[in-house]
């Protein structure tokens, strides 16, 4: 369908899952099993979503990737949100990501809802 490298929502999903990287390295040791690797896994998942949807040859198709990557991304904002509470990233860095994550949602509904029409 089209390069996923030139849309915003994918852009913003990438440089969100490489700041999940450098923020999840200073995790505890014992999560390196739990939380890290989730919170990771749904990060990635974003973005990686958006790309495969790309690919597809139907509209349809798409926005089912672009579904999943939402879902993603509503998961990768409660692991934030865990990750706050158990006090592994500060309140700042939380606002940070959290912010981020819900730029993201904002900018896949309007893309699910263009495609939609």
């Amino acid at each position: 369908m089209q390069d996923y490298r030139k849309l915003k929502v994918w852009i913003k999903a990438h440089e969100l899952a490489i700041h999940v990287y450098k923020i999840t390295s200073a995790f505890p040791g014992t999560e390196v099993y739990g939380i890290t690797k989730q919170i990771r896994r749904s990060a990635v998942s974003i973005a990686a979503n958006i790309a495969e949807g790309c690919g597809k040859k139907s509209s349809k198709d798409f926005l089912n990737f672009l579904s999943i990557s939402l879902g993603s991304a509503n998961e990768t904002s409660y692991y934030i949100l865990l990750a706050k509470d158990l006090s592994f990233i500060s309140s700042e860095t939380f606002q940070f990501l959290n912010k981020e994550i819900s730029e993201i949602i904002s900018m896949l509904i309007s893309l699910m809802s263009v495609i939609k029409t």
